[in-house]
């Protein structure tokens, strides 16, 4: 091709100059091998740094002792989404006239197509090498990364993406594969060291001693150059931690804990200035030279990271317009007819080029095409590997557990292959799991004590205002009705207080779901951990604020009572728990979450029977009665409080308080007391009890359920919203794109 492109006559002193050449031959590296003879040096294996000489040595391999041969193909890759139809007619509803309106919802239903996010892509990585996806962004390097890494729904993704020519399961795939997300996903409070001594706990398996678990997590640490941050924090914007290049090096090592085959990176160099993007990529470099085969998207290196990839794919709309290495790009740039002018960038010059040709008239067509024949004549050219030097994907993974890199963090013996349908999907049991996410609840929660200090001291004020406000409550007419606001607001108080707990699981959400996506624990270990470690402070919360009103109120009983009034508080605080913690299961936005749950204890309140008792709620509400959560405790501490026969609460002199004749003298209240008695046929006098507790109950309509039974069922309500918290995992956490 004869033309040139403008971009070649463009001014180049701001460009970058890049010579690619491996890093290998530059002073960085030559200051790493310094010692070494010339010679790159391997990293070791985890198997290498914890087992012998004779436990790493398989006698019936016949594999050189440095690799074993990995070769990750992938062979027309094609994947669309639906577009949505009648988008322009939605929005056309109130300005086109009917006849044109139905013209353009019939266009759009007629027109609706698919959007080819990769269009018969295909290529190859091999162990020991990093593979980069390049391209602008938009471009679908993110989505060919998530087809490599099997977290395409099946089904969705058209072509083949083989290990050693042989498909490989999902099981398979998440014990051998990790993926780093492009965000740093972590807890803040715990320091680097225990982050990833979190992740040997999760992902290491159980029959590996501690002082092992604990030399690879040392040894990671050296790996992942981590050793001067290793007792630091990670850090959030309230708490200073590691930098923005030791955190990212973080996210990496919880997700090679267990010495992958196969990792994939999304963007692992974003967000990071040139240096720590270097040292990011550089430690790639080291974990590839172990026998993995590193995949990751960028989205424009600098010529030092460029001089550590072994192969690239440069992506445009979904079509790979180059692959292969980058000493061979400027080489391809040149036959096209777009040579790189001296001292400029060849990667910027690249995407440059790339842009031009999505703006010009024929697209990318051209280069699509030139790419493919170029491509097809370097394959007739370069010699054909031998496919009988190649092992199979069984002997490969063998022979890789042999020589101590730990594929799967259930493998136990290095010369036995897991199927897709044999290899363990946990590399613990259930009770281990939970063990291990309970103590890292409790230690974030210890390293943040503001958080339930804070609703200490709410549940401690709100208790103080409502102790102060009905401070010893008489047993008249109105010290009920006072008693009656005051257990409604109580335990409608409960319910709220717990609504601060929102956002903590939504803060978790995308650790929690890149930790499931490989199987580091179950869902159910997750909920159960969730709850043993809510429970402590509910129960000091719910001690505090009983404490505080019950003897202040002058409620009635004495210790029995006051055992049950502290008991049915914590149900109503665990009960509260565990439907916030479904709420947040549910929704991902704080604020959509608090506006569902302050609205859903509205109705709760207002069905509860306080404002309305039972027997005169319309029958169609019935329903919403008993779903409410705050009825159960409002009727347990009724029944706690007035279900006392001996106990009165009003008396005949008291039968005229709320009524016009509250003003009339004693006497004349005796006179209309004895009238009362002779139309009744009973005696009753000042002094006569006209109202038990008991008929309190019954006027509010409280007689289906005792006290005790109230509780259970307060208490059942947590068990079973954490078990729709379990189901909202199960279903809303799926980390495959359709």
């Amino acid at each position: 091709m004869k033309p040139t492109s403008p971009l070649a006559h463009r001014e180049t002193s701001a460009a970058e100059p890049c010579a690619v050449k491996k890093v290998g031959e530059g002073e960085l590296e030559a200051a790493a091998i310094g010692g070494t003879g010339g010679k790159r040096p391997r990293c070791p294996t985890f198997g290498e740094l914890l087992q012998n000489d004779e436990e790493a040595r398989s006698p019936t391999s016949t594999l050189p002792a440095e690799t074993v041969p990995f070769v990750l193909s992938f062979k027309d890759l094609t994947y669309s989404v639906q577009i949505r139809p009648g988008m322009l007619a939605g929005g056309c509803k109130r300005t086109l006239p009917p006849t044109t309106l139905d013209s353009v919802q019939e266009a759009s239903i007629k027109f609706a197509d698919t959007k080819t996010l990769l269009n018969r892509v295909t290529g190859e990585a091999r162990d020991g090498e990093i593979l980069a996806v390049l391209g602008a962004s938009g471009s679908g390097k993110s989505t060919l990364i998530d087809a490599l890494a099997n977290r395409i729904a099946k089904g969705s993704l058209q072509g083949t993406v083989k290990l050693n020519g042989e498909a490989v399961g999902q099981r398979l795939m998440r014990s051998i594969s990790a993926y780093v997300r492009q965000d740093d996903l972590l807890f803040p409070m715990l320091t680097v060291e225990e982050t990833l001594s979190f992740a040997a706990e999760f992902r290491l398996p159980r029959t590996l001693p501690k002082e092992k678990k604990q030399s690879r997590v040392q040894a990671l640490i050296e790996q992942l150059d981590l050793r001067r941050a290793a007792k630091t924090i990670i850090g959030d914007e309230g708490h200073r931690g590691v930098s923005g290049g030791e955190r990212r090096r973080v996210s990496i090592g919880i997700d090679i804990i267990h010495d992958p085959i196969l990792l994939f990176l999304d963007e692992p160099t974003s967000g990071l200035d040139s240096t720590s993007a270097f040292m990011v990529v550089k430690v790639l470099q080291r974990i590839a030279r172990t026998g993995s085969i590193v995949v990751m998207s960028v989205h424009q290196p600098s010529c030092r990271i460029v001089g550590l990839l072994d192969r690239m794919i440069f992506l445009s709309r979904g079509n790979a317009v180059y692959s292969g290495p980058p000493v061979q790009l400027p080489a391809f740039l040149a036959e096209f007819g777009h040579p790189v002018p001296e001292s400029e960038n060849q990667i910027e010059f690249a995407l440059d080029l790339v842009r031009e040709q999505e703006g010009s008239q024929g697209g990318i067509k051209a280069i699509v095409d030139f790419h493919n024949s170029w491509k097809a004549t370097r394959s007739a050219a370069s010699p054909q590997p031998n496919k009988n030097d190649s092992l199979t994907l069984k002997d490969a993974i063998s022979a890789s557990i042999s020589r101590g890199k730990l594929v799967s963090g259930n493998a136990t013996q290095s010369n036995q292959y897991y199927s897709s349908d044999s290899m363990p999907e946990f590399a613990n049991p259930l009770w281990k799991e939970t063990a291990i996410l309970t103590k890292r609840s409790l230690l974030n929660a210890r390293r943040l004590p503001e958080l339930f200090l804070m609703r200490l001291a709410v549940v401690t004020v709100t208790g103080f205002i409502l102790a102060t406000v009905f401070w010893h409550l008489d047993s008249s007419p109105k010290g009920v009705q006072e008693r009656l606001g005051f257990f409604a607001f109580a335990m409608c108080t409960t319910f709220y207080t717990c609504a601060d707990g929102l956002p903590v699981f939504l803060q978790e959400r995308y650790i929690f779901m890149r930790e499931t996506a490989y199987n580091a624990y179950r869902r159910s270990s997750y909920v159960l951990s969730n709850a043993i470690a809510a429970a402590p402070p509910l129960v000091l919360l719910s001690l505090a604020f009983s404490l505080i009103t019950f003897f202040a109120i002058g409620l009635a009983g004495g210790g029995e009572s006051f055992l049950y009034f502290f008991a049915i508080t914590f149900a109503s605080f665990w009960a509260g728990s565990g439907f916030v913690s479904f709420i947040s299961g549910l929704f991902s936005q704080v604020m959509l979450g608090y506006i569902v749950v302050v609205a859903l204890l509205a109705y709760f309140l207002l069905f509860s029977g306080f404002f309305i008792n039972r027997g005169r709620m319309p029958s169609y509400w019935l329903w919403f009665h008993y779903l409410s959560l705050v009825k159960y405790p409002y009727e347990g501490v009724l029944q706690n409080e007035f279900d006392y026969t001996m106990r009165c609460f009003s008396t005949g002199a008291q039968v005229f308080d709320n009524t016009p004749l509250k003003g009339l003298s004693t006497a004349t209240k005796a006179e209309l007391l004895k009238a009362l008695s002779r139309s009744l046929g009973m005696n009753v006098t000042m002094t006569t009890c006209v109202t038990s507790g008991m008929d309190i109950l019954k006027d509010q309509s409280i007689t289906q359920l005792n006290k005790w039974n109230c509780f259970w069922v307060t208490l059942a309500w947590g068990f079973f919203f954490r078990f729709l918290f379990y189901v909202a995992l199960l279903i809303g956490s799926k980390n495959k794109r359709r």
